[in-house]
């Protein structure tokens, strides 16, 4: 049955991070599937308190495909009752709503309310960080405000599981997996890739990639570097700083990893992601806390191995020594890891990926999203 659709949240010109990305790739595969689909973008998204990066906004190409309305200002509420009205006369069969930071709580609630009201639509809310890593006064109070006009919620980790269960009772909550970023492009020949970064071609590189927040452990990874003793073992670290960079710059100057360490500090746009994820021979996620992370579909799209620490939901999706390896979040246990790795070899680890891609199709998870709207209309 083709239904009628609107994604609420972030799409373009807003920067293509893990929220966008993954909204604009739902609506596709949704299209794919037959149904008519808009997403109900943000006019304003954050105030700057809340983004620390350089700019919101991208630079890149308004996708074709999309139908994409700017109307929602996260700050306004004015905004928020004129959003909800135009759902509310759309009357679409569902609203998919993403819910990542407790502050956009008033702004999606209203929204939903006042949709609502038309007694058809309903509502699916993908809930990323119902608790968020960085917590702020007022979060519980935003979060129970917005789930509760919705319907049903997916989560992708057992960790927001645990914490939406503090929010909702009698309602469905569904687990599913995080589906494949598989819009960056094909995998490039490494030599070539690294060609194009300006990387040494016969060195071992280990990527961090994405924004850089105390709660990813740059800094636990730096302090491996030291204790990872084979020099022809280099890191790179590609994404913006939305923090302070000048204690990441000291530390790697007290720890004397300068000639090991690569630092391409600035959004990574789309079609530059997948120049770094082919120059790699492993992707390292070390960090504090997390529920998932869009880097690891990424990785798995790219076919590149990871180690990943024991946080949140990060071991969901790693296989400990199959599709990666799993480390404490401390210097001593990552660099083992990373050591290990290397004496696995990469080849250890490929067919375990290539079998894990295929669980994490975008097919797969449109269909479990088909068949939860099925049983809230039973």
């Amino acid at each position: 049955m083709a239904l009628s659709i609107v994604i609420l949240g972030p799409a373009h010109p807003f920067r293509g991070g893990g929220i966008t990305t993954f909204n604009e790739r739902l609506a596709r595969g949704l299209q794919e599937s037959g149904h008519q689909v808009e997403i109900v973008n943000f006019t304003v998204q954050y105030p700057s308190f809340l983004f620390p990066g350089k700019t919101q906004i991208s630079q890149e190409t308004a996708p074709k495909d999309l139908r994409i309305s700017r109307r929602l200002h996260s700050m306004n509420p004015v905004s928020w009752y004129q959003t909800g009205r135009y759902i509310r006369k759309k009357k679409p069969d569902l609203v998919i709503v993403r819910y990542w930071l407790p502050f956009m709580g008033p702004a999606f609630g209203t929204v939903l309310r006042q949709a609502k009201k038309n007694r058809h639509t309903r509502v699916i809310a993908i809930t990323d960080n119902v608790r968020p890593h960085e917590k702020r006064i007022g979060d519980e109070a935003f979060t129970r405000y917005f789930v509760k006009p919705c319907d049903g919620f997916i989560t992708m980790s057992a960790r927001v599981e645990q914490d939406l269960n503090d929010f909702v009772s009698a309602k469905p909550v569904l687990r599913l997996r995080h589906p494949l970023y598989d819009n960056f492009g094909e995998i490039l020949p490494k030599s070539e890739a690294r060609k194009t970064l300006g990387l040494d071609p016969d060195k071992k590189w280990v990527l961090f990639f994405g924004f850089i927040r105390a709660y990813k452990g740059l800094d636990i990874l730096l302090n491996a570097i030291s204790r990872v003793h084979d020099p022809a073992i280099q890191f790179l670290v590609a994404g913006e700083f939305y923090e302070e960079e000048r204690p990441y710059r000291e530390l790697i100057r007290s720890l004397k990893i300068e000639d090991r360490v690569k630092i391409v500090a600035d959004f990574i746009p789309n079609d530059a992601v997948k120049q770094y994820f082919s120059a790699a021979d492993l992707v390292v996620q070390p960090y504090r806390n997390a529920t998932q992370s869009g880097v690891t579909p990424l990785a798995y799209h790219f076919e590149i191995p990871m180690v990943v620490t024991r946080v949140g939901g990060l071991p969901d999706y790693v296989e400990d020594g199959k599709t990666g390896l799993i480390a404490e979040p401390e210097p001593v246990s990552l660099a083992d890891a990373i050591t290990r790795y290397f004496e696995f070899g990469e080849e250890h680890f490929r067919p375990h990926i290539r079998q894990k891609k295929q669980e994490l199709s975008w097919q797969v998870f449109i269909s479990q999203i088909e068949g939860l709207f099925e049983r809230l209309n039973d």
